[in-house]
């Protein structure tokens, strides 16, 4: 089930310097339910904002919420998006197997494919003209102390990878998003999107999830 665009964003501004140049790209984050994909998108999708960027958010879901396969689709642009149609994706974050098998083939050419090594072991896009990265999304998570960060730490990889969003903003957003409602989990879940970023084990999460059980943070 494909939701109608439950949200579109269309702030207009202008690139950071931090950025990297770009007119439109488009990313699919693509798994099961429960692994946080949407809450990744929207993550994203608001950070792109406070870039000054214009962007699309698509989820699209079955009807189990949880296990079932789902996936978003984030657009970002420095113009007005005329269409939220994407044919070839620029970037695939895929946490599984069905999802690789899916959307790899649709993926631009020199495009980026991430894939959480975690349920997808050694397998790859089976493609030459990609550029590739596999990280531990799972194990990252669990040090985080919660499955939907899984999310979180592609999205990290992926802010690193690209540039299409800046950390600072991610940050931010992460803080209006989760804090209002859980800010006991803050640190935990910066802690993870840090992890990503770097590409690292997932330690530093681990450190925010103890300091918070110790009170500390």
């Amino acid at each position: 089930m494909l939701a109608l665009l439950d949200l579109q964003y269309a702030i207009s501004g202008h690139l950071t310097t931090d950025l990297t140049y770009l007119l439109k790209r488009s990313v699919v984050f693509a798994g099961f339910g429960g692994q946080g994909l949407l809450f990744a998108g929207q993550v994203m999708a608001r950070a792109a904002i406070k870039d000054g960027l214009e962007v699309f958010w698509i989820p699209s879901y079955g009807p189990e919420m949880r296990d079932g396969p789902a996936s978003c689709t984030v657009i970002i642009g420095d113009a007005p998006i005329g269409s939220p149609v994407v044919d070839r994706f620029d970037a695939v974050v895929a946490m599984n197997l069905p999802s690789l098998r899916k959307f790899a083939p649709r993926i631009a050419p020199a495009g980026f494919q991430l894939m959480n090594t975690s349920l997808l072991g050694d397998e790859d896009a089976g493609r030459q003209d990609l550029s590739e990265m596999h990280l531990q999304c799972t194990e990252i998570a669990a040090a985080g102390g919660d499955d939907k960060l899984v999310s979180i730490a592609a999205l990290g990889a992926l802010a690193a990878r690209t540039g299409w969003v800046t950390p600072a903003s991610v940050h931010t957003a992460l803080r209006e998003m989760t804090g209002k409602k859980r800010p006991e989990v803050v640190e935990a879940d910066l802690g993870v999107f840090e992890t990503g970023l770097t590409g690292r084990s997932g330690r530093p999460a681990q450190a925010a999830l103890e300091a918070r059980a110790r009170g500390c943070g």
